[in-house]
């Protein structure tokens, strides 16, 4: 299995950091926040990993992470030509890398606790289809909202940024996919933010019940703002410090 990595866009949110600087090369804790999903699919057993930016700033992503050789992951690059099309408009570019196997993709800014072992490997087992992970929040009316039928642990619809959310969950900016997506995305058309929206790809394996999910226990931050940037080196650091005492405690 693949893994692909969204670390365009325009970083409007995090003005005047993101005029000179891709949000994704921003701090967060020790490293540079795209060092995150790196390692959380390197520590998934995904060392093929695509990242795709754009093209003002590939030349440092390159200067930081070369080939993936300090990290020990293979990375290669791809250019999104279009900065504001929408994730599946980025996500079309991983089509020659994918190739005819499934794959996980995680957007860039999304920082979070739990491993993704458990969620790749539930994938493996899942002969066909796509697979999302949904995390409990409060101001639901940023994100995609799934209807969910918990009878039959199926997600009945997703609803974009909805002024009256079906469910206390969002679905995160990690998502699963098979070799489907790319027809999907092929049927698609921009959304009145004139964007290619991945909840439109979703829903369309909805249509086909073929989506499945997995809910995040632990925490989980969208780092495109100046405080959820700031709240994801608090939990960095929180849960740093926790492991260095882990390892410290003798009576262990």
């Amino acid at each position: 299995m693949k893994g692909v990595i969204l670390a365009g866009g325009t970083g409007s949110r995090l003005l005047p950091l993101t005029n000179f600087l891709n949000k994704h090369l921003l701090p967060v804790g020790p490293y540079p926040m795209i060092y995150w999903p790196i390692i959380k699919l390197k520590d998934a057993g995904i060392n093929e990993i695509l990242i795709i930016t754009n093209k003002n700033h590939l030349s440092s992503f390159i200067e930081l992470l070369g080939l993936g050789e300090e990290l020990d992951v293979n990375i290669q690059y791809k250019i999104q030509s279009n900065e504001g099309g929408g994730i599946a408009d980025a996500l079309k570019l991983a089509k020659s890398f994918i190739n005819d196997e499934k794959f996980v993709v995680l957007l860039g800014d999304n920082i979070f606790e739990d491993s993704l072992a458990p969620f790749v490997q539930s994938f493996h087992k899942q002969k066909m289809g796509a697979r999302v992970i949904l995390k409990e929040v409060k101001d639901l009316t940023r994100y995609g909202v799934p209807f969910i039928d918990k009878a039959n642990r199926k997600i009945k619809s997703i609803i974009e940024k909805p002024s009256n959310p079906p469910s206390p969950y969002c679905v995160t900016g990690i998502y699963m996919y098979d070799q489907k997506v790319f027809e999907y995305i092929d049927t698609i058309h921009p959304s009145n933010r004139n964007e290619l929206e991945i909840t439109d790809v979703n829903n369309l394996y909805i249509t086909d019940d073929q989506l499945q999910y997995d809910i995040l226990l632990g925490w989980w931050i969208d780092a495109g703002t100046h405080e959820s940037l700031y709240q994801a080196n608090q939990c960095v650091y929180k849960n740093t410090m926790r492991e260095d005492s882990k390892w410290n405690d003798t009576s262990l």
